[in-house]
């Protein structure tokens, strides 16, 4: 779509909003009856109707049906405004953003919140590890869409909130799951749950081994997810989650310049076979969660954990490129809700206080071109504390219109401890930040299930470890401040009749000193780059068209563009688009469910072209996936057996699956190691015994 269409939608969308209102303010559920449906990941929890952001919301079966459960999109891709990449790198973990934020992440996670059970799985400089996520034992998703800075604090451009099942909320029982597929896929998961008297159970285990499409893309990875709850008494409960990641390997096949791409989609580098880059992870987190809502008048909770992640990795080259870490990582979130009353109005609040420390003792080794360690170059300790108050409260200005403000203060202290001081450089330093985020919304309420509002948020994102490398040797780079957003939105979602469900959000986001990449060399480095701007469309729509058949979409148009950039060698960027970000994005799914557990799925996805670096000269081509999914049950007694099959790029589409944005930048264009291939046409198909 052409930025005259983008900007046509942008301009006649609240034209529809307004001359839809008295339509919609009409319609309601029958009987008047109302739509509850709770969501607490803004942490204030209230009735989605009543919230004044925009919020997605995915249970049960869109995580589990007839899906494979490896990666994080195969049950969030119909949630409008996100992207992913990098599904099939093991080694560098799934890339995500949304709304721009995220995508600057060279791998995994950045500048996303991503929490499981309470638990936060984004570290205080901001970074996010998430291949310790059990999708055999998600039981809902909730993802907030924008920028959440006074719920989270830093590095909260969108919130992705997974709950695991607890041994109370499934049949008690058992399932074992065995998976097979193309490419040498193999997985198998067992769990088991119960319920003895006011204590619950629930354990889930799997194991995956999987050889990838490419060469040097192998990966090995072992979960498990355990919680134990006890009600104490009336009003009271305590929850230990205990989870556990046995990595011994996953293979890292390297970006590839367009030619290799185009002559052999599925070799790896050479460098990458040569020293045989992979990584190793093993990790272990508990959790412990205590409710109470028995002796102050509203509900305390008080979230506690520890995790232990102990990495090696061997980069895709020679140099210093062997890296080791020993990470202890722990904290404590408490918050208190109450429902009172101002000035005779209703009004619902809660407060809190996080407390998190990250402490990484970091290693890094010389490799040689053929694989030989050649000497230490890094022996340090990196350390991050933050320490952060919110309140946030909701008043009631009549039983339809609600007004919401909140505010938060986080004191971040980044620290680095230099233990190698035989290359004579003492890189020890510290950043300590000091950040106010606020949000102020408005909702109204057209029906028990229409709802219009509007949000003016700020939002603040720090440089990581890894971004704060000085470009001109030793310690913090002393020029590069966190990136300010300033967050407009405004949305109406609501249902139409019993069949149609709409959610529909218009962004506009400026962000000041926007944290980028450029290269010196083959080393990445990172600076301010001035402002970037970014405008979007979201549409989500559930339609179910009878009893049997249901479409599901999700629309995505954007505008994301550099302003004021240029960047350390001079070059100018302004007007250019952010890099690594498709400006639209459409999926929609089809769905048929038939008697006894029988059902169909048909999946199409469209991503638009976007650029690979900053100056615009690489442009990385749209593309269109299918793909399809179906099962069957067969009930026995008290037993069932699910059968399952799925087909992914149906059509045998050839796309990148990853893009390693401004990579080599200092290379000619055609020499640049963007691209990571991915798969043609793959299948997979598997059995589960519920018992």
């Amino acid at each position: 779509m052409s930025r005259n269409n983008y900007l046509a939608v942008l301009v006649l969308s609240p034209v529809w909003m307004s001359s839809s209102l008295p339509a919609i303010a009409q319609s309601s559920l029958d009987n008047d009856e109302e739509l509850v449906l709770q969501v607490t990941s803004p942490r204030l929890v209230r009735d989605l109707y009543e919230t004044p952001a925009a919020v997605s919301v995915i249970n049960a079966p869109d995580i589990r049906e007839g899906q494979q459960r490896l990666q994080l999109d195969e049950s969030l891709n119909t949630v409008p405004g996100l992207f992913f990449q990098n599904r099939y790198n093991f080694a560098q973990n799934l890339r995500l953003s949304t709304r721009g934020f995220g995508a600057r992440a060279p791998f995994g996670i950045r500048g996303i919140r991503i929490q499981v059970d309470g638990i936060p799985y984004t570290l205080p400089d901001g970074q996010s590890q998430i291949d310790a996520i059990d999708l055999d034992s998600a039981q809902r998703i909730e993802v907030i869409r924008g920028p959440a800075s006074v719920q989270y604090g830093n590095a909260a451009g969108g919130v992705i909130d997974i709950s695991t099942a607890l041994g109370d909320e499934l049949p008690q029982g058992g399932r074992l799951r065995l998976d097979g597929g193309s490419d040498d896929y193999r997985k198998a998961a067992i769990q088991g749950n119960g319920v003895d008297g006011d204590t619950s159970g629930i354990a889930t285990l799997s194991w995956l081994t999987f050889d990838g499409h490419r060469e040097q893309s192998k990966a090995e990875k072992a979960l498990f997810n355990a919680r134990v709850a006890r009600d104490l008494d009336s009003g009271r409960r305590i929850t230990a989650t205990f989870n556990a990641l046995h990595n011994p390997k996953s293979e890292d096949p390297g970006g590839l310049t367009l030619a290799q791409a185009e002559e052999d989609p599925e070799q790896a580098t050479a460098l990458a076979k040569r020293l045989d880059s992979s990584q190793t992870v093993n990790q272990q987190t508990l959790g412990v969660r205590f409710e109470d809502s028995g002796v102050l008048p509203g509900q305390l909770t008080l979230d506690t954990f520890y995790t232990h992640r102990d990495f090696a990795q061997q980069l895709p080259f020679p140099g210093s490129s062997r890296i080791a870490y020993d990470r202890h990582f722990y904290g404590i979130s408490s918050q208190y809700q109450q429902e009172s009353t101002l000035a005779g109005l209703p009004l619902v609040w809660v407060t809190g206080l996080d407390v998190h420390h990250q402490s990484d003792d970091r290693r890094r080794y010389s490799v040689s071109i053929d694989g030989d360690i050649t000497g230490q170059t890094q022996a340090e300790n990196q350390s991050a504390t933050n320490v952060a108050v919110f309140g946030q409260g909701d008043l009631a200005l009549s039983d339809a219109l609600n007004v919401s403000l909140g505010v938060r203060f986080d004191r971040l202290r980044l620290a680095i401890d230099d233990d190698w001081l035989q290359d004579g450089n003492d890189d020890s330093g510290n950043r300590t930040f000091r950040e106010y985020s606020g949000v102020a919304g408005i909702s109204y309420k057209l029906a028990p299930a229409h709802q219009v509002y509007a949000t003016l948020g700020t939002a603040f994102e720090s440089p990581t470890f890894t971004e704060f490398a000085n470009p001109n040797g030793g310690g913090f780079n002393p020029e590069l401040e966190p990136q300010q957003a300033l967050n407009r939105e405004m949305g109406m979602r609501g249902m139409l009749g019993r069949g149609l469900s709409y959610d529909m959000a218009l962004f506009s986001i400026r962000v000041e000193d926007e944290i980028l990449p450029f290269n010196v060399g083959d080393q990445t480095f990172y600076e301010n780059a001035g402002e970037t701007r970014r405008n979007g469309f979201e549409l989500g729509l559930a339609w179910d068209l009878s009893y049997a058949w249901r479409v599901t979409s999700a629309l995505t148009l954007a505008d994301y563009e550099l302003r004021d950039f240029v960047d350390e060698q001079g070059n100018d960027a302004s007007g250019n688009a952010i890099p690594g970000l498709p400006e639209q994005l459409w999926v929609s799914e089809l769905e048929w469910r038939g008697a006894a557990g029988r059902f169909a799925a048909l999946e199409w996805q469209y991503v638009g072209e976007f650029y690979a670096e900053n100056s615009n000269q690489t442009l990385v081509s749209d593309y269109w996936l299918v793909g399809m999914r179906a099962g069957d049950s067969v009930r026995m007694a008290d037993q069932t057996l699910n059968l399952y099959a799925g087909i992914r790029n149906l059509l045998d589409q050839d796309y990148f699956s990853n893009v390693r944005i401004n990579a080599n930048a200092n290379r000619p264009v055609e020499d640049r190691g963007y691209f990571e291939p991915a798969p043609g046409r793959t299948f997979y198909a598997g059995l589960e015994w519920v018992f």
